[in-house]
């Protein structure tokens, strides 16, 4: 099962992207503002938790971490957080670099993550 389909219920999207263009970013037309990079959905459109499903896609396009299910995806703002349990350190030290660079991770705090 993919990392979207576990953490969102969701099947990857045509033309889904881990780090959108900011061209095609869609603008909030009420405000006229830009969407913040945090808060851009997996096609550029708004989305609540667009940076962590944009982390999940990234870890579904690499097949190194196809085999694990027990690590969850959230995010405090701009803070990617990972919860759950890898089995080795390296393993969480390549999510951690995989989801800081997700355009909009400010920062990935994994310290909710046991190994082992």
């Amino acid at each position: 099962m993919s990392w979207l389909q576990r953490l969102f219920g969701q099947e990857k999207p045509e033309d889904a992207q881990v780090n959108p263009d900011p061209t095609l970013i869609a603008s909030d037309s009420t405000a006229g503002e830009s969407i913040s990079l945090e808060r851009v959905g997996l096609n550029g459109e708004y989305d609540q938790s667009g940076l962590a499903k944009r982390v999940a896609l990234a870890f579904d396009e690499d097949s190194r971490f196809d085999e694990i299910d027990s690590v969850y995806v959230a995010q405090l703002g701009s803070t990617v957080v990972l919860k759950g349990e890898v089995p080795t350190q390296e393993i969480l030290a390549q999510l951690v670099e995989i989801a800081t660079g997700v355009s909009g991770a400010q920062d990935v705090v994994s310290d909710e993550v046991g190994v082992g």
